[in-house]
C-alpha cells in the first residue's frame, strides 16, 4: 500500500469536558509527514458542556468533522456513525480521554504502509512502552475476554479490548455497515467481523495511561459480564 493520504481519527465522546481539548491538541501535534488528518468526533449526548467546547473548536479547525447524537446511545453507536462518516484511506479509533497517546499512530501505521496489514491492534500487554500501574482485576478481566474471543475467532491477539484499532478505510466502513452493538460490545463484535473477513491482522505494543474511576473511567464490572455474552453472540448467533 502506498503512503497513507488521509488518516481518519474517529472519536466517540461523552461528557469529556476536562480532556477533549487536550486530546485534540495532542492529535494535531502528531507529525505524519504528508498524511492529512481528518478528525471525526461523535458527541454522544454530552451534558457537561463538552458540546459547547467542541462547537468552538470545530469553528477554528477545518480538520474536525463534528457529529451530534440527539441522545446518549452508547460508544458502539457513536463509533458506527463516525466510521461510516469517515473518508480516510486509513481509520483509527481514539478515545476522548487521555489514556492513549496519539504519537502511537506512526507505529500503528507502519505495517499497513509496508503492505503487510489490513488491521492493526495496539496492545497494552506487549512491548516495553510506559504503562500506568492500576486495577489488576481489570487487566485479568481484559486478558480473559481476549482469550475467550480468540477461542472463537482463531486469532491470537493479546488485547482485544484495546481502544487503538487501526483499519484500512474501505474495509472498516464495509464492516461497520451492519454493526449491532451500541455500547462496549463494539470491541468483540468488530473483532469477530475482522476475523471472518480474513483480513491480515497485526499487533503492536503501545503505551497506556489508564484512568481510575475517580478520574472518569466508565467501564464497570457489569460491562465485563456483558462482554462475555457478546463474544458468544457475535461469534455464533449474530453473524
Amino acid at each position: 500500500m502506498p503512503k497513507t493520504k488521509k488518516l481518519s481519527v474517529v472519536i466517540p465522546c461523552y461528557n469529556e469536558k476536562d480532556t477533549i481539548k487536550k486530546i485534540l491538541e495532542e492529535i494535531s501535534a502528531v507529525n505524519l509527514g504528508g498524511t492529512k488528518k481528518e478528525i471525526v468526533i461523535v458527541d454522544d449526548g454530552s451534558k457537561d458542556g463538552t458540546r459547547d467546547i467542541l462547537t468552538k473548536l470545530a469553528k477554528s479547525d477545518k480538520s474536525i468533522t463534528l457529529l451530534f447524537q440527539d441522545h446518549n446511545q452508547g460508544k458502539g453507536a457513536a463509533l458506527r456513525r463516525g466510521i461510516l462518516e469517515s473518508t480516510g484511506d486509513v481509520v483509527v479509533i481514539q478515545d476522548a480521554d487521555l489514556e492513549y497517546d496519539p504519537e502511537e499512530y506512526k507505529r500503528l501505521l507502519y505495517p499497513i504502509e509496508r503492505g503487510h496489514a489490513d488491521v492493526v491492534y495496539g496492545s497494552r500487554f506487549i512491548g516495553g512502552e510506559p504503562h500506568r500501574v492500576i486495577y489488576y482485576r481489570n487487566q485479568v478481566a481484559n486478558k480473559f475476554l481476549t482469550f475467550l474471543s480468540n477461542l472463537f475467532t482463531g486469532l491470537n491477539l493479546t488485547d482485544m479490548e484495546t481502544c487503538y484499532k487501526m483499519f484500512k478505510g474501505d474495509l472498516v466502513r464495509r464492516l461497520a455497515v451492519d454493526l449491532k452493538s451500541n455500547r462496549f460490545g463494539f470491541e468483540p463484535e468488530i473483532t469477530a467481523k475482522v476475523a471472518r473477513s480474513k483480513a491480515a491482522v497485526y499487533e503492536i505494543g503501545i503505551s497506556y495511561y489508564g484512568r481510575s474511576k475517580e478520574e472518569g473511567k466508565k467501564i464497570g464490572f457489569r460491562d465485563g459480564l456483558k462482554a462475555i455474552w457478546e463474544i458468544i453472540r457475535f461469534n455464533t448467533i449474530s453473524r
